[in-house]
């Protein structure tokens, strides 16, 4: 009997975010810590997985207690976890952050001396199961290193632009040290290369501007339409987002007003919730709107993955109540 696809099938960063449990107060003075599951393609997989969608996740841990942790977390979520590699000698990564609402929310990422879901290899990808998906998601971290980006690049290859293929373009320089630590402008061909084989591109401003060389929010959206995608999707934070498709068709739709308590977690739960819109068939408008609403909801939370919302929740929110 063939075996059902998935929804969406996600590839890339994973690891434990350690988060203050105590607000507007730096590292250095906090006292107590929640653990979480976190790596955003981790994450928005646990998003689309509360809004009923069936996910799974392509990455990599070490043969360590957090990475059964992460697994355990996996599993908690209904997320997959079949095709989490354990890497030996390396330790899971660890991700803490300092919360100082409404803006400031600092990243301190602990990946040495390499990430575990760097280490992927083309042989540890199920490519049948890949090409299967109704969605596979991808993100510019899995370009930054050997071997994981020609990894993410052959599995962007075996797809061929089968269904709908993501690329959030996720630009974290730290993580970029052997190729554009100082030149970000050397990822640029790499992100070429994956929105040749992508359907739908997302980033914000300065994500856009390494992948494209444009900056301008509409000049952005016409680049990445260039480069292969059929649908851009360009985050402009306080300015809302804007998304333009293929057959001409666009959206801007502004923020959705949030007391915010840890921004870090709204791009994926956006993520997970542009992946279920998309597999619904919504137009671009009604998918800018419910995925936004999707962001907010978790921006008004301490967490990532366990602040993800449920579908009842985005609704009440796009029915005009608070997030």
């Amino acid at each position: 009997m063939e075996a059902v696809p998935y929804d969406v099938i996600t590839m890339g960063r994973i690891g434990v975010d350690l988060y203050p449990l105590q607000t507007g107060v730096p590292l250095s003075r906090v006292t107590s810590f929640g653990k979480f599951l976190g790596g955003s393609p981790s994450n928005v997989a646990v998003a689309a997985a509360r809004l009923g969608r069936r996910t799974a996740v392509v990455t990599g841990t070490g043969e360590d207690p957090f990475g059964e942790y992460l697994r355990a977390e996996l599993g908690e979520f209904g997320v997959d976890a079949r095709w989490v590699k354990s890497v030996p000698g390396l330790p899971t990564p660890i991700t803490f952050c300092e919360i100082f609402p409404p803006d400031d929310f600092p990243l301190y990422f602990y990946r040495e001396p390499k990430a575990p879901d760097l280490e992927l290899y083309e042989a540890d990808l199920d490519l049948d199961a890949i090409r299967a998906a109704r969605i596979f998601w991808v993100t510019g971290t899995g370009l930054s290193a050997e071997p994981s980006r020609a990894t993410t690049l052959a599995a962007l290859a075996a797809r061929a632009r089968t269904g709908t293929t993501v690329f959030d373009l996720d630009w974290r320089p730290a993580f970029w040290k052997d190729t554009a630590w100082q030149e970000p402008d050397q990822a640029r061909p790499y992100y070429r290369e994956a929105l040749r084989h992508a359907t739908v591109a997302v980033g914000n401003l300065d994500e856009c501007e390494v992948a494209t060389g444009e900056r301008d929010p509409h000049a952005a959206a016409r680049a990445l339409l260039a480069a292969g995608v059929e649908l851009a999707v360009v985050k402009q934070g306080p300015e809302g987002v804007l998304a333009v498709h293929r057959d001409g068709s666009a959206a801007e739709v502004p923020p959705v007003p949030v007391e915010v308590v840890n921004g870090l977690g709204a791009g994926d739960a956006f993520g997970g919730a542009l992946c279920h819109g998309l597999l619904a068939g919504w137009g671009t408008e009604r998918l800018m709107r419910y995925a936004n609403a999707a962001g907010a909801i978790v921006a008004s939370r301490l967490a990532c993955s366990s602040a993800m919302p449920y579908p009842a929740e985005v609704e009440r929110v796009l029915a005009g109540g608070a997030a």
